[in-house]
């Protein structure tokens, strides 16, 4: 930037003065209305757009999930646009793949082009193979909550219905929430237990037990009626809902009397075999985790999700269900690192408030000199926040560094213009306060621009990593370079505008610093009894 351009600056903000101090009033309004609706995270978007494709294969064992399931599917999303790579695993009963694609490519657009090319290979797969299905989209923190649920009075079983059936559509509910899952306790089921001598004996085989069962607990249409006044649509009931009922279901009917599921199984509510368990504080129980979407707000998710326990408080305590509603909170490290830096910011302007003001030995001085911390790092917040980057612990720590870094221009300033207006008011012919605070302004404008240009040029290089490095320092460097070029535009405008407003007609101005009086004899002294000295 050239002198002429920043003399510019300086002359413009000391004649419309009233109309600068506006603006950046309305800046730093702007700027804290900014920082409480910013998206706040844990840490940054760290991953690189993916998609987790999952296909349910029951009954399947692992080679035969991966010959006929993983590399079917691996086929048909190959070719997709941007894709880097494919992870893919495959176990009993289920194949999970993981598609990567290129840094800056749009989760979206990738995720519709994925379910075009999934869309016609359910048809391909074995049967009763269910059809692939992309996981939500989440963000690359995922978790939001896990919360662990114990009972003295309900049993596993009732105890995972009443998660699965109550809290899962509860918290779902949550804007924000993209899936939940369930783990622990017992899934209930209805279970048939064939007895194969019996089946034998009837001359049975395991797809008429299948064929009978699906009918006796599956949902029909039955049509409909036309009158002359209206359609009256016809609807089925009685499916079998307990043990008792499903094992009178007919499977075949022979000579004497039907043959029943009965007849040749134990019909049993039984437990789904179990893939894990979950122990929470070292009690069987239930887990749930909940994860949010992509762009979300952590910390605004978490209390949403806390709000729908605290309305199931109640039902809580009928069931006498113990809650545990905090086994792993991210959130609380973002209102730590919140906290920390209010505590920062408010422990570094009160000393540096008292440095100046026994430095400078003066209060309004001091006070304009202040004002550069909120307007620099709220103005910071404010960029980011414009050009979507969430408030994370990594520009959280860049603006907290920023915070000593912030001051020196405005300090540089403000000091010189005192300094001037002192020695102006002690002439025998002052000049005009508005040349004077000009004239101080110009004067240290260059090594003002030149000393944070150099800090500034320091940290650069952290905008340039790549890699997962780059993903989480660039927004810690960025967040301290806004920050320090704002304190220079502050120095430039604001600080010039306050210092004419409130310190050219202060008379108090007039007499040097007590402190800074004794600080110039003492060293003058020194200097004149080593420059009597002379070379040795």
């Amino acid at each position: 930037m050239s002198s002429q351009a920043l003399e510019g600056i300086v002359e413009l903000s000391l004649r419309f003065r009233g109309i600068a101090i506006a603006l950046a009033a309305v800046a730093l309004l702007w700027g804290a209305y900014a920082a409480r609706q910013a998206k706040l995270d844990v840490f940054p978007d760290f991953v690189p757009p993916q998609v987790v494709i999952q296909t349910e294969a029951p009954g399947l064992a692992p080679e035969q999930v991966e010959a006929l399931v993983t590399t079917p599917v691996e086929a048909a999303v190959s070719g997709t646009g941007d894709l880097v790579s494919l992870r893919s695993e495959s176990i009993q009963g289920l194949s999970a793949i993981t598609a990567v694609f290129r840094d800056g490519s749009d989760v979206f657009a990738v995720r519709q082009a994925l379910a075009e090319r999934l869309a016609p290979l359910a048809a391909g797969l074995p049967t009763g193979v269910h059809a692939p299905a992309m996981e939500p989209l989440t963000s690359s923190t995922m978790d939001v909550l896990k919360i662990g649920l114990v009972s003295d009075r309900l049993d596993p079983r009732a105890l995972r219905d009443f998660a699965s059936w109550t809290m899962v559509p509860k918290l779902l509910a949550v804007p924000g929430v993209s899936r939940v899952n369930v783990f622990g306790g017992e899934v209930r089921q209805l279970q048939i237990q064939l007895r194969p001598e019996d089946l034998l004996a009837h001359r049975l085989a395991v797809a008429d037990v299948s064929l009978a069962a699906r009918r006796a607990t599956g949902v029909l249409g039955a049509g409909f009626v036309d009158t002359p006044n209206q359609r009256l649509v016809l609807r089925t009931e009685g499916q079998a809902l307990d043990a008792a009922a499903l094992g009178a279901a007919v499977v075949a009917r022979g000579t004497a009397a039907p043959v029943r599921l009965r007849d040749v199984a134990k019909v049993v509510e039984g437990a789904e075999p179990r893939f894990g368990d979950a122990l929470i504080q070292g009690r069987p129980g239930v887990l749930l985790t909940l994860s949010s979407q992509y762009g979300s707000n952590t910390l605004e998710v978490t209390r949403g999700v806390e709000r729908a326990l605290a309305e199931l408080r109640p039902l809580f305590e009928a069931k006498g269900v113990a809650v545990y509603p905090r086994l792993h909170r991210p959130a609380s490290f973002i209102e730590r690192a919140l906290a920390n830096l209010r505590t920062s910011v408010l422990l570094g302007a009160a000393l540096v408030l008292a440095v100046l003001f026994v430095f400078l030995g003066h209060l309004r001085s001091t006070l304009i000199s202040v004002a550069a911390i909120p307007l620099s790092l709220l103005g910071a917040v404010l960029v980011l926040e414009q050009f979507g980057v969430t408030l994370n612990t990594m520009t959280l720590g860049g603006i907290a560094i920023a915070i000593g870094e912030v001051l020196d221009d405005a300090i540089i300033g403000v000091e010189n213009i005192a300094r001037r207006l002192r020695e102006n008011a002690l002439r025998a012919e002052p000049e005009p306060a508005y040349q004077v605070v000009r004239a101080a302004a110009l004067e240290v404008r260059g090594p003002v621009v030149y000393a944070t240009w150099v800090v500034a040029l320091v940290f650069a290089p952290l905008l340039t990593l790549s890699g997962l490095a780059g993903k989480f320092f660039a927004p810690l460097g960025l967040a301290y370079l806004l920050a320090v070029l704002a304190s220079l535009l502050v120095a430039l405008t604001v600080t010039p505008a306050l210092a004419l407003v409130f310190l050219a007609g202060d008379r108090a101005r007039e007499a040097e610093p007590t402190l800074q009086r004794r600080l110039k004899a003492g060293y003058r002294a020194v200097l004149e009894r080593q420059l009597r000295r002379g070379p040795k």
